[in-house]
């Protein structure tokens, strides 16, 4: 611990600023500004370097976080980036996304504002890619194995670089036209630029990984060739399945869900098309949906030039501090205003659609809205508040329901829980024999962290597979930990 007082010195919280909003809607840079180094060494300083790190059980990767945070405040970056790539491949994805439970565990979170443990990861890593840090780790011996990973989000990819690195021959199948997944096309350039992805792309092609984008397993390959031609399939496709809206009008011209909506803005920013065939100019547009994805609707519609954004959630308004029922080191539900509500638009809590109105050109028009309260039998309408709000483009952002289950799945015959999720052992060992499974296609719709995790434990139990023993490292069973 470099500083002991640190904590005591440094009271005050600081982070990066987001750039002008005025500015940053003009374009789709990424919102923040630089922040200067000896800044970030200085909340480096505020880690009390505690006896029981709880910020390690927040984290499902296992972040050494005080380890790294002692290393920037000495400012030996060089040794930090060791630190920290040595759980986690992809710091500069979840610097970027990751809503940070390990923060909302920090002990110094108790009394005083946590530690910017997000903004220091992400500080980390930026650093060694200027500084040329980040380099391709080849294997040094070939152990003939070919492993496929079906799906190159960041399960995927975390997955595919470590077995990459013990010596297998690894191959990424990805059916959309650019490896990625949702960091690809459903995460917005404003959040993250596509850079980050392609470095990474760079340094695993190096390596030896090799990638298929544009290929549906199921469809373009089945399943049963694909176990064929490789000694193990790791399944991390994701879950794609998207939640619907069964209301009164859902099949009006207008009404899209967020994931048919974000890519088309995203393909913009990779020059395939000069404006989306979905776009928010000039119209009241709804989202529906509170979660993050809600909100990269919200940022995507400012951007496009939107007349009105209103973004809508069924459930109450959460608090703005940690409530009793939600006690430290828990990750709490919180009031969140994102970079994305800062840029203008209303929220409105406590609503349910109750219907799709449309025009005579059968195009949704307005939306009919009504109040509710929670009960115990669920939500019931609040007498004497429905209400009609126009409404021209409609993007539902109501999460996930699991994973596709035609073709692939289907055609594999592994076996699925009562949430329709793959079912894995404790090695992600799926039903079928050297058919593993990590990410959202097993555990649900989760956190990019949970992802990457799953992804380097799930490469542990098929290298054991391969080779009987293995070095990587192996997170806590998934069973075993709580969703966040």
């Amino acid at each position: 611990m470099a500083d002991p007082k640190g904590f005591l010195k440094i009271n005050e919280r600081e982070v990066p600023r987001h750039r002008p909003v005025d500015v940053r809607i003009q374009d789709w840079r990424e919102v923040y500004e630089d922040f200067e180094r000896g800044k970030v060494a200085k909340q480096a300083s505020r880690c009390m370097d505690c006896g029981i790190p709880f910020c390690h059980n927040g984290c499902p990767l296992g972040n050494l976080i005080p380890e790294w945070n002692d290393l920037v405040h000495r400012h030996d970056w060089g040794e930090a980036i060791e630190r920290l790539h040595a759980t986690n491949n992809f710091p500069e994805f979840t610097g970027r996304l990751c809503p940070a439970p390990c923060e909302s565990a920090c002990v110094l979170g108790i009394n005083q504002p946590a530690v910017t443990i997000k903004n220091i990861e992400v500080s980390i890593i930026d650093r060694a890619w200027e500084e040329g840090w980040v380099r391709p780790q080849p294997p040094k011996t070939r152990t003939g194995k070919k492993v496929a990973v079906v799906g190159s989000g960041p399960a995927g990819l975390a997955a595919a670089q470590q077995l990459t690195r013990a010596g297998h021959d690894v191959t990424v199948y990805e059916r959309a036209d650019r490896i990625g997944g949702l960091l690809r096309y459903g995460i917005p350039e404003f959040k993250m630029e596509k850079r980050h992805i392609e470095r990474r792309i760079g340094q695993m092609r190096a390596e030896g990984t090799h990638f298929r984008a544009g290929v549906d397993i199921g469809v373009d390959i089945s399943a049963e060739r694909l176990r064929a031609e490789h000694d193990a399939v790791l399944l991390a496709g994701g879950a794609t399945a998207w939640r619907d809206l069964p209301a009164t009008g859902r099949e009006l011209d207008g009404i899209h869900q967020a994931m048919e909506y974000l890519p088309l803005a995203n393909r913009v920013q990779e020059g395939d098309d000069e404006a989306p065939a979905i776009s928010a100019e000039g119209k009241h547009v709804i989202v529906i949906g509170g979660g993050d994805t809600g909100a990269d609707c919200v940022g995507t519609a400012h951007r496009q030039g939107a007349a009105s954004v209103t973004q809508l959630e069924i459930m109450p308004k959460p608090p703005v501090s940690r409530p009793d029922s939600q006690p430290w080191p828990t990750y709490p539900m919180l009031y969140k205003v994102t970079s994305a509500h800062e840029e203008g638009g209303k929220r409105l809590y406590s609503v349910n659609t109750l219907e799709f109105i449309g025009d005579e050109q059968g195009r949704v028009k307005a939306l009919k809205l009504v109040d509710v309260e929670r009960t115990d039998s669920g939500f019931q309408p609040v007498e004497g508040t429905e209400r009609e709000i126009p409404a021209q483009l409609v993007t539902l952002a109501m999460g996930f329901v699991g994973p596709q289950k035609e073709g692939m799945i289907e055609q594999l015959g592994v076996e699925l829980d009562g949430r329709g999720n793959v079912v894995r052992d404790a090695d992600y060992a799926t039903s079928v024999d050297g058919v593993f499974c990590a990410g959202d296609m097993g555990r649900g719709q989760s956190l990019i962290v949970w992802a990457i995790a799953e992804g380097r434990s799930a490469a542990a139990g098929v290298d054991r597979h391969l080779s009987e023993r293995t070095s990587l490292p192996t997170a806590i069973p998934p069973t075993e930990r709580p969703l966040v």
